[in-house]
Parts: C-alpha cells; structure tokens; sequence
C-alpha cells in the first residue's frame, strides 16, 4: 500500500550514469508518472481534509447562533485555518511534501527551544538569534492557546481576536517561518476585517477577491505552462490514458509544454481573473450564481490533481468563504467599505504590498506576494561533499530525520533513491530549473562528488516547514547552519536562484560557500530557459569543471 511507483529504467544503471543523463532518465519518468505516489497516500489527505472540517463543525458547536452560513461559523473557519496551518497540519504536510516520519513539522519544531529559526531581522535584541528561545516557545504556546480560547467561545468578539492580531506579527518578528506557515497573508488579514463590526463583510470579501486577483495575475508569465503540465503529470486521475504526455511537445525527447498545456495555462488564468469580477459586481443574481459555479469549478480542478505542496484545506476554505460572502451576503457590496482604517490595511496589505513583492520578488516572500503556484519560485540546491550532512545533524536541533533517513524508514536503498530522485526531476521540469545547467557547473568542479538535495528539503529538516519559498532556504539560512554546524570549505556549496520580477526578463542567481560566503552571483535570461530542455546538454552538463 506504500509503495511508490518506480522509475521505467534499471535503477543501479541510472546511478552509474553521468549527471546529465540521469536528470533526463527522471525528467523523461516524472512526464509520465509524476512522483509516483502511491494511491492510499491521497487517501490520507483526504482524511486529513476530514479532520479539518469536522474540528471546525466540532468548534462551530460552542457558538450560540448555529448553522454553517452563520457569521460566528465564518469566523472561526477563519481561526481554525490559522490554528490548523500554524501547527505544522497543512500546507507542507505529509509525503507529497517530503515529510513520511513525522508527517508534519509546525508545532514539533515551533515548541522545542534550540531549533534553528529565521529571524525577520537578525541580530536585533531579544528576537535577533537564530536559535529559538524559551520566549519564542511561551509566545507560540500563548498564540495557539488564545486561537483555541476563541473557538471554543459562545460567540467570537473582537477582544477574543486582538491577541492574534497582535501575537502573530511578533511571532513573524522572531521567526518568519512561522508568520508564512500560518498563511498570515490571507488568514491575518481576515482576522483584522472581523475587528470592523459594521464592514468586516465587505472587507472580507475584497481580501478573497485580491487573493483570487493577484494569483492570476502572477501566472501572466512563461512559466505558467511547465507548471500545468508537472502538475498533470503528477495527477492521480492522469494515470491512465494519454493526458499526460499530450502535455509535452514530443515525448520523451522534448519535454518543453505542449499547445494543449499552454492553453490549458492560459484558460485557467483567464477563469481565474474572471469568476472573482462576476462575484465582485454581483448581486446574489446571474453574475453572482455563474461566478460560484466557475469558482467551485476552479477549486475543485486544483484541489482534486492535488499539487505539490497540498494546500488543501485552503482551497476548501477559498470555497467556502465564497458561498458565505458572496451567496449568503450578496446583498453587502464590497464596496460599501467605509472604515478608513480597514481601507488603509486593504490598500496596504492587498495592493501595494503584493505589487512591491511581484516588482521586487527579492525583497518580499511569494506568499505575501500573492503569487502563488505560478512556477515563478525562488529556490536553492545545496550540494553536500561526503560526511557534510553529518555535520548537521550533530550540530542542529531538529524534531525530524533528513529525507534519506525517513525513506529508508520505509524502504530500500533503491526505492529510498528513485524517491529522491523525483524531487530533482520535480525541480528541473520547472523553467527556473533549467537555470541550474549553467549554475551547477559554476558551483562545484565535479557534481558527482556531491550530495544534490533541494533546498525544500533541507527547509523541512531545518526549520520545521516547507512550502515552495525560497526564502526560506536562503543565503541567512546558510549561514545559520554554518554558524552551528562549521562546515569546512568546500563540504557545501549552494546555488541560489530568484524570481522573475514583473516586467523583468532575467533570473538573478548567487552561489555561495557554506564557510566562505558568496563567490559568484550573475543573472540568466529566461527567454534563453524556454529554448532549453528540462536537462542539461553535453556541452554545458555539469560533469565539467567551471
């Protein structure tokens, strides 16, 4: 029942391959298998999505005013996804995101003093470090347990929400792994609309319309297609039939997105943009009962291929929030907002800072940016010389096992391999993948000398959570494992790759020494990625010294 479905070649020839060979070997079985997860794996989840909603029906119990459509039900669905996300339960939970003992991170890391954590700005007094204290433990313990006082309220008032509004900027003050786990983005940002009595109706719905907008919007870009077609690929209803290789150009050889995935990318961009207009301007009429349809529609399409990464819970709250406000309340108009605090936050949290973080992706986490499954991630690869990850796991407190240990938890060494070797697929069949052909070569002199791991996975070691931000696993992450592991020159090398920026043409890339710092950066245009295969050419395979 938990046993994944193998690669198409003979695996002890896939090692003895040169690199650039065994990045096709993966790329060319990702086309047609996905991760190969094994099937009850989805069943898991979706008893996880059980789980999540009977809590809330379960909480929904304490209030006076009953039903699923009242207000105090919105509100603590709102709560509870705050609770449930900050405890590790579900964005970046479970196998599909490299997670199988324990299958979530969260609370295990978030409640142990002496993890490894991330720092809004580092060095500053009391919130500075990189290790969490007993203060950052006492101050999680304390958010949970006002989130809990809350929902087990007879009706939630804005005094039972003031501490989470409070508490959880500071939680991201002192470690914003934490802030982004909790998906304060949009979850925060809803909270502060329940604080406005008289417009927390019409403030709560301009916050789903400028998740739904600024989604879209991100995907306006040449990344969108790879994405459709990965994702397809890794759909447990692609199994069967030809779907999933219609969606490369010509199978095997040229893996670039066929017509029918760029049209696929540009329909669901275009739904996207649309049925939250429909619902915006409707009136509980026409508009309203059509952008409903699209908008479950939508959901369901995402939900049910379950992309990497699992947010599933949030596309059931996505859903249900739109019944609530723009059914259930089609007669408040979202723009009927009044309070010039709550437009001030709206502006600010919903305009200006998704804008500024799609401007300048170096400056701003993709989550709070709005820009979400777009395939225009930053990311990193750590290259670990023989011995290195010892050093980290002597040298760091963590409440979990490195990936190669959980695998072998379960499996062989050949099965703990082809496992691992999706995860390179997975990133290289991206467009910003196709960066590293030029970066890995740069990096180190022999890539066969190294230990390749994303940096997901070592964001999920580290840190407790994992959820497609590079940030995350960046140049201060390196260093915070440098200054508790003291690795020597040359046993990690990471290469570093950032966003496109709106309007922008290039990827900009930094590698780095985990003992010696940065000792390269450069840009790489992404027109030049597009013409490229998932894998590396013989004449730039990084087999060859720099």
């Amino acid at each position: 029942m938990i046993q994944p479905i193998l690669p198409p070649y003979d695996l002890a020839a896939w090692r003895a391959a040169p690199f650039p060979q065994r990045v096709r070997m993966v790329c060319q079985a990702w086309a047609i298998q996905g991760y190969g997860t094994p099937l009850p794996v989805y069943l898991v989840y979706a008893l996880k999505v059980g789980f999540y909603v009977g809590a809330w029906a379960f909480f929904c119990g304490f209030s006076a005013e009953g039903g699923w459509l009242s207000d105090d039900a919105f509100r603590k669905a709102v709560l509870w996804s705050v609770a449930f996300e900050g405890l590790g339960l579900g964005c970046g939970s479970g196998p599909l995101t490299g997670r199988y003992v324990p299958p979530f991170g969260g609370a295990l890391w978030f409640l142990r003093p002496g993890t490894t954590k991330m720092p809004l700005l580092p060095g500053i007094l009391v919130f500075g470090g990189i290790r969490r204290t007993w203060l950052d433990v006492a101050l999680y313990a304390a958010h949970m347990a006002f989130l809990f006082r809350a929902l087990a309220a007879p009706e939630v008032t804005p005094l039972l929400l003031l501490p989470t509004v409070v508490l959880l900027p500071v939680l991201g003050l002192t470690d914003k792994t934490l802030f982004l786990a909790s998906r304060a983005e949009h979850y925060l940002s809803a909270i502060v609309c329940l604080l406005f009595v008289d417009d927390w109706i019409a403030g709560s719905k301009l916050v789903w319309v400028a998740v739904w907008m600024w989604a879209a919007t991100s995907k306006l870009n040449p990344h969108f297609p790879a994405v459709v077609g990965v994702m397809i690929s890794n759909s447990p209803w692609a199994r069967f039939g030809p779907l999933r290789r219609w969606m490369y150009r010509n199978y095997p050889d040229d893996l670039r997105p066929s017509a029918l995935a760029r049209a696929m990318a540009h329909a669901g961009t275009a739904t996207e943009l649309c049925f939250p207009l429909l619902l915006l301007f409707g009136d509980g009429g026409a508009l309203t009962l059509v952008g409903l349809a699209v908008m479950l529609g939508f959901h369901i399409f995402i939900t049910s291929n379950v992309p990497m990464g699992v947010p599933i819970e949030w596309n059931v709250l996505m859903v249900y929030g739109a019944f609530f406000l723009f059914g259930h309340h089609a007669e408040v108009s979202a723009l009927s907002l009044s309070a010039p605090a709550l437009i001030a936050w709206i502006a600010l949290a919903h305009l200006a800072l998704p804008l500024y973080g799609n401007l300048r992706p170096d400056r701003v986490s993709f989550l709070m940016a709005m820009r979400y499954y777009a395939g225009n991630w930053a990311y990193s690869v750590w290259l670990f010389k023989e011995g290195a990850t010892e050093k980290l796991e002597r040298g760091l407190v963590t409440s979990g096992w490195t990936g190669p240990a959980q695998l072998r938890m379960f499996y062989d060494e050949d099965v703990t391999q082809a496992v691992l070797s999706k995860v390179l697929a997975f990133r290289h069949m991206h467009l910003h993948g196709r960066a590293l052909h030029r970066l890995l070569p740069r990096a180190v002199d022999d890539i066969e000398s190294y230990e390749y791991v994303d940096g997901e996975l070592v964001a999920g070691y580290v840190l407790g959570w994992n959820f497609g931000e590079g940030h995350l696993h960046d140049l201060q992450l390196l260093r915070a494992v440098q200054a508790q592991c003291g690795l020597e020159p040359g046993e990690l090398r990471c290469v570093f790759v950032e966003s496109q920026p709106m309007g922008g043409r290039t990827l900009k890339w930094t590698l780095a020494d985990a003992a010696t710092g940065v000792f390269d950066s450069g840009d790489v245009s992404v027109a030049e990625l597009e013409a490229l295969q998932p894998w590396p050419s013989d004449e730039d395979g990084p087999t060859r010294a720099a």
